[in-house]
């Protein structure tokens, strides 16, 4: 009895343990997962700032052609 007492004690503490790991595991998957959608959060934000940017630069250069090329017709 003894040994099927020890036997068990070592299973509950093994399975105890395994559910620390597990809930551990959890932790660090929701915070990367976290981490993750910030990176990806900055880096979308980053992307729309760039994009702008370079939306305003290419109309800007249309526009500047755009009114050399009125000014030519029109001269």
């Amino acid at each position: 009895m003894k040994e099927n007492a020890v036997i068990t004690i070592i299973s509950i503490t093994i399975i105890v343990l395994n559910m620390m790991m597990i809930i551990v595991l959890d932790i660090k998957n929701a915070i990367m997962m976290a981490t993750m959608a910030e990176i990806m959060v900055a880096t979308m934000a980053e992307v729309t700032v760039v994009v702008m940017a370079v939306i305003t630069v290419v109309v800007k250069d249309v526009a500047a052609v755009g009114a050399g090329c009125f000014n030519l017709i029109n001269n």
